[in-house]
């Protein structure tokens, strides 16, 4: 009858030593995870430098752009053609038919643009400007470096005949776009014949894209 607790006692005995080997064994588990948990805060520390080498490569990279640059030349805003420093001359030519070729010369000592097409006064009495060609607009305006010339093709009449209030002008008078005020022009042989058919061009590059119309 004596035998049961002894068994007993032996049995809490095993219990209590197997309790403290798992415990042993988990402080040990418990320092491995320490051991891990420093490498991956050292793996942080590698990269952050990177990360700053990065931050500051681009503040050198903003650095470098000059803060008080505005961009190409190309960009700046080119005034129209001065009038007064503009020649015009006028030119009886012999095709097409009732054709005169003017042409509009940059004297000043800048590039400018012609732009659109001359507006014409037939005749001192002219009520209103001469028509103009709308399919004989190019695609862009005409830019006129110093000394650089620029054409428009004048139809002073129909070739038929038929048109309406024909009679002979001794006056033009030529006006461009970015100018209030007209230059009169000296016409070839003093006067021209002119009707209702009289039509001007646009500015173009040659005299032979003026006279095409």
């Amino acid at each position: 009858m004596n035998v049961t607790p002894l068994r007993r006692t032996r049995g809490v005995r095993i219990a209590a030593v197997s309790t403290l080997a798992v415990a042993a064994l988990s402080l040990t588990a418990c320092s491995g995870d320490g051991g891990s948990g420093s490498r991956s805060s050292g793996k942080a520390d590698s990269t952050a430098p990177a990360a700053n080498g990065s931050e500051i490569k681009g503040q050198a990279g903003k650095s470098d752009k000059d803060p008080n640059s505005t961009g190409t030349g190309s960009n700046k805003a080119l005034g129209d053609c001065d009038i007064n420093k503009t020649d015009f001359d006028v030119q009886k030519v012999k095709q097409p038919v009732n054709h005169m070729l003017l042409k509009a010369t940059n004297k000043s000592g800048a590039e400018c643009k012609l732009v659109g097409f001359p507006t014409l006064k037939l005749g001192k009495n002219a009520q209103a400007a001469t028509e103009v060609i709308e399919e004989s607009q190019p695609q862009s305006v005409k830019l006129l470096s110093p000394g650089e010339s620029a054409y428009a093709g004048i139809t002073t009449s129909t070739t038929d005949g038929s048109g309406e209030g024909g009679g002979k002008v001794d006056y033009l008078e030529v006006s461009i776009d970015g100018n209030e005020a007209g230059k009169s022009v000296d016409l070839p042989g003093g006067s021209v014949y002119t009707d209702s058919g009289a039509k001007v061009t646009y500015w173009l590059d040659t005299p032979s894209l003026a006279l095409r119309w």
